[in-house]
């Protein structure tokens, strides 16, 4: 069985790979996924949080980033929490069959640079909350 320090570690090294997977469809230009799975970052990374915050192996199976964030002892502002709100529509929108074409057309290159670097930068800061 697998210590909590474990588990944060396995959570952060899975996000670290999403991170670069969503680098090279970015590099690829698919943008679509490239922010879906700038999400899954951001959500692995939040989950490493929960479990040290919690001290529980386990984080919730949920995609909401918002609320991953809510239950951990990070202190968000008002600008990150709304960006998370935004990011959480990548999930939704780039998983549902029925959001797929229009968020394949939303997620221009000039969306997705922009977006993508602010995953980028928040991401950053969440691994500094994990030391």
């Amino acid at each position: 069985m697998m210590t909590i320090d474990e588990h944060i570690e396995f959570w952060v090294n899975s996000a670290e790979k999403d991170l670069e997977s969503a680098s090279n469809m970015y590099r690829a230009e698919i943008y679509d996924w490239c922010l879906f799975v700038g999400h899954l970052a951001l959500e692995k990374l939040l989950k490493a949080i929960w479990i040290k915050t919690n001290k529980n192996q386990f984080p919730p199976k949920i995609h909401n980033l918002l609320k991953l964030a809510q239950n951990t002892d990070i202190q968000l502002s008002e600008e990150q929490k709304e960006y998370l709100r935004i990011v959480n529509q990548f999930n939704l929108e780039a998983r549902y069959q029925e959001y797929k074409k229009s968020f394949h057309n939303l997620a221009t290159k000039e969306f997705a640079s922009n977006h993508f670097d602010k995953i980028k930068s928040l991401y950053l800061w969440l691994k500094s909350q994990i030391k």
